[in-house]
């Protein structure tokens, strides 16, 4: 076994080594020890050879935001020709189209809308709930710290109140990258601390959330090592992470991607996908990022700590808008998982699976 082997094993067993040791191990480690050591891993968390998927839809609820972030295209400021929000009907229309294609809920989200008040979106998740009782799977740590703001609210008091309208979870958007030398760049309102406040606030009224890192936008590894730190260390308390996501900045249509224009490579994607794996033992999924990466990443990643193929994304409108073009449906995300020995099963947001499509599983 060589010298990085053996100390990849060492991790794998719970070592927790410097940040200088994991940089060292990322970019000098062959690939296929990190993913080998990381793929252990995956299977002590799930020795049954399932990989998921979810059937679902990105649902923006508004396009409004008083945010400029630099990595964003979706985004229209207020009094903007093209900003919009919808009306209840239309997205409940948007609902019933996702369950007529076996959908079980949806990721919704907005921009930092100035406006619209708390009862809104509480009565918007309550009629969700009662018409089709589905997991409501909502609003980013930026969202809900607009949500204070707008009515004068603490975190606790916001979330809350949509937990009593039917919040089920959390998504990890906004964490981007959490340190905040590189977020006040970017020009992101959100401070690392407040989107960490909101997600431990969440955890201790029982709502899960999701842990994302989305990178390629000119920070250092260093921050990139902290942004993991930071998530480690919140789990540690919490345990309220159900699974972790990373992605890739799609810079074709957005500010910041006249500055770094390329992409981070496939290679590079996976030793970093791997080290996450190893780095966060306390987060018992993961999903890897077919749609900024592709299918043959995807692959790769499967047998290097993934366990999740994410959503099919019958709507994307936010990476999609940066320039992310691949594109899939459920036959393909399944075959892909049976073409490289898994067993494909269909789950929700909160990672509860809800049927199996191999016998035996």
């Amino acid at each position: 076994m060589s010298d990085f082997s053996n100390r990849l094993e060492r991790i794998y067993l719970g070592e927790r080594p410097s940040h200088a040791e994991w940089l060292d191990l990322i970019y000098h480690a062959p690939l296929d020890d990190l993913l080998h050591w990381a793929d252990r891993l995956r299977a002590d968390f799930h020795p049954d050879n399932v990989a998921t998927y979810v059937i679902d839809r990105n649902v923006n609820y508004s396009n409004v935001c008083t945010s400029v972030c630099a990595f964003c295209a979706f985004y229209r400021p207020p009094g903007h020709p093209e900003g919009y929000v919808h009306d209840y009907e239309t997205l409940y229309r948007k609902v019933e189209e996702m369950m007529e294609l076996g959908g079980s809920g949806i990721l919704m989200q907005g921009g930092l809308h100035p406006d619209l008040k708390l009862e809104w979106y509480e009565e918007l998740l309550r009629q969700f709930k009662s018409r089709y009782g589905i997991h409501l799977h909502c609003f980013s740590p930026p969202e809900i710290l607009n949500f204070t703001r707008v009515n004068n609210l603490s975190a606790k008091e916001v979330l809350q109140r949509l937990r009593d309208a039917g919040l089920d979870s959390i998504p990890g958007g906004g964490g981007e990258i959490l340190v905040d030398e590189i977020r006040k760049r970017r020009r992101t309102e959100c401070m690392g601390q407040e989107w960490l406040d909101i997600m431990e606030a969440a955890h201790e009224l029982g709502i899960p959330t999701t842990a994302t890192m989305m990178y390629g936008m000119g920070e250092t590894d260093d921050h990139r090592i902290e942004h993991l730190r930071m998530l480690y260390d919140l789990q540690e308390r919490t345990h309220g992470f159900i699974a972790f996501i990373p992605w890739t900045l799609q810079p074709d249509f957005v500010p910041i991607g006249k500055v770094f224009p390329d992409r981070i490579e496939p290679e590079i994607y996976l030793r970093w996908f791997a080290a996450s794996r190893l780095y966060l033992r306390n987060i018992r999924n993961f999903q890897v990022s077919w749609l900024t990466q592709g299918f043959d990443v995807a692959r790769r990643a499967l047998h290097g700590g993934a366990n999740d193929m994410g959503s099919i994304m019958i709507e994307e409108n936010v990476v999609s808008a940066a320039g992310a073009k691949h594109k899939a449906d459920e036959d393909m995300l399944t075959g892909l998982i049976r073409t490289e020995g898994f067993h494909p099963v269909k789950r929700n947001a909160a990672y509860k699976r809800l049927g199996v499509l191999e016998s035996g599983v």
